[in-house]
């Protein structure tokens, strides 16, 4: 377990084992999100944009054919031609 205080203006020092867990750098921006049992999460927001990022695409590459660094090559390689052809 671990204890942080609230200053007079709301600020909190994430403790060191915290900032390890959770890969936090300076500069880093954290999350804090409520589950449904009222419990308040806090995680690395970056970390979060990244993981909802591949749930987002999950399957996509799938429906796209790619199933390799040269497929991934190729579709990046077409959308810039298609888009470079419709300007």
């Amino acid at each position: 377990m671990n204890l942080a205080k609230v200053s007079a203006n709301g600020q909190v020092t994430v403790p060191i084992e915290i900032r390890k867990k959770l890969n936090l750098k300076e500069g880093d921006k954290i999350l804090f999100f409520e589950r449904g049992t009222g419990e308040v999460v806090i995680n690395n927001a970056s970390a979060s944009a990244i993981i909802n990022a591949q749930k987002a695409f999950d399957g996509a590459a799938k429906d796209f054919g790619v199933n390799s660094e040269e497929g991934v090559q190729r579709l990046v390689d077409e959308m810039r031609y298609d888009r470079e052809n419709r300007q």
